[in-house]
């Protein structure tokens, strides 16, 4: 029998979790910008330990071992097929689409390793750090230093009225607190003048006027859809206002029985965080099993549903704030729950590697 051939576009959380789990039930072709997958919500450990990132960025060829790897975007996509930007075009029988953020990253694991070293010089080199964006990203990455290195001025610089905008009031508040406890300074309601830096002083401007030293920064604002190029392919009526891919309940785009979108790009309303992408792919794996091995009616397809508000943000190595649906706590429990390994040995394991094992 003729192997069904699936192409899976995007080697992100959601996309490299697929294609390790449905590799060995098609002909699976992954295509991705990069040689790696990187566990996006360890990237600032390794900012601050550099080490730690000789776990985080798997070179794509260690878990996915069976299908064709593709290092290109894919630029365009027709009923049957998908074409790549460096000319090559892949036949399908069914498509999904995980492309995620895009974001300006090194194409293999040597340079993406490198980076992280770069960038453990540039804050180890400062006295003083500015950090732009007070999301997720923002803050995990303020605490970060605070905790590793607490002789540096840490500066957070964000346009919101609060902290993780995206997670409820109490845990903007507990975060605050936590971090002003480790001399954080926090600046609410303003932005920063990236351009105002001026090397003789060593200060930015924000939008209020304030002068603020600092011998670097980090700009943590979040990233854009990896989907505008779907608005020039056969997708591009699929797309809601926020640039995200309608999705049914089986995760297949609104309309099409073999194409199917998931992690951060669907308009599945809930937090997007990788918990929830590695559930869109565990499902679609089952889906496209169940569909390749006996051409399964709708009725035995697996639903999602959209997840609770649940968030856990990593406050450095020991502590952490969680919002549960009927609690929200700062502290040691949910450091205990995250912020040690920050579930690298656990997605490791999920992935079929070893979950300590260090590769240069």
């Amino acid at each position: 029998m003729v192997e069904k051939k699936v192409v899976i576009i995007g080697g992100g959380v959601a996309g490299a979790v697929l294609a390790k789990t449905i590799q060995h039930h098609a002909n699976v072709t992954l295509i991705d910008l990069k040689e790696y997958f990187e566990i996006p919500w360890a990237s600032l450990r390794a900012m601050v330990e550099p080490s730690f990132a000789e776990r985080t960025v798997i070179n794509h060829r260690e878990y996915f071992t069976k299908g064709d790897l593709v290092i290109s975007s894919a630029i365009n996509i027709t009923e049957s097929e998908v074409f790549t930007a460096d000319g090559r075009e892949f036949a399908y029988d069914y498509l999904v689409i995980a492309t995620g953020h895009t974001e300006s990253i090194p194409k293999t694991r040597t340079e993406r390793l490198d980076q992280y070293k770069g960038e453990n010089t540039k804050i180890k080199s400062a006295r003083s750090v500015l950090i732009v964006g007070g999301g997720p990203t923002g803050v995990e990455l303020a605490a970060e230093i605070a905790v590793d290195f607490p002789d540096k001025k840490v500066t957070i610089v964000h346009k919101g009225s609060r902290l993780l905008e995206y997670i409820g009031p109490k845990a903007s508040r507990k975060t605050l607190k936590w971090l002003k406890s480790r001399k954080v300074d926090v600046k609410l309601e303003q932005s920063v003048d990236l351009d105002s830096f001026t090397n003789e002083n060593r200060t930015y401007q924000t939008s209020v006027g304030e002068s603020i030293e600092a011998d670097t920064h980090f700009l943590c604002i979040g990233k854009p859809l990896s989907t505008a190029w779907l608005g020039e392919t056969l997708l591009k009526d699929d797309l809601d206002g926020h640039g995200r891919i309608q999705v049914d309940e089986y995760l297949r785009v609104k309309g099409r029985n073999n194409v199917f979108a998931i992690g951060d790009i669907t308009d599945i309303q809930e937090i997007k965080q990788g918990v929830y992408a590695q559930g869109h792919a565990q499902l679609v794996a089952k889906n496209l099993k169940l569909l390749i091995e006996g051409g399964a009616k709708e009725r035995k397809l697996g639903t999602y549903k959209a997840q609770p508000a649940i968030s856990i943000v990593s406050l450095g190595r020991k502590h952490g704030v969680a919002q549960f649906p009927f609690m929200t706590i700062v502290g040691r429990l949910p450091g205990m729950i995250k912020s040690g390994d920050l579930f690298v040995g656990k997605t490791r394991k999920g992935l079929g590697l070893e979950p300590n094992v260090k590769k240069s």
